[in-house]
């Protein structure tokens, strides 16, 4: 029970970490010039990428997305 309760908050914090970075690349070499299509780095932006993954980070880019229309 150890072993997949430690697996588990180990998935969730690679994904976030991931998704930070990846939120963070984004940011800086995708969209430089773009600053209200940029997300956040912030403990919400944390929780979604990693409970979500990647499709949790693009979500949040297509709320902000959907809010500039």
């Amino acid at each position: 029970m150890k072993n997949k309760a430690a697996a588990v908050i180990l998935n969730f914090f690679l994904r976030a970490v991931m998704g930070i970075c990846l939120i963070y690349f984004v940011n800086q070499y995708v969209l430089p010039d773009q600053d209200s299509w940029k997300v956040g780095i912030n403990g919400l932006s944390f929780l979604t990428s990693g409970s979500l993954g990647i499709p949790g980070v693009c979500m949040l880019y297509g709320i902000l997305v959907y809010q500039s229309l």
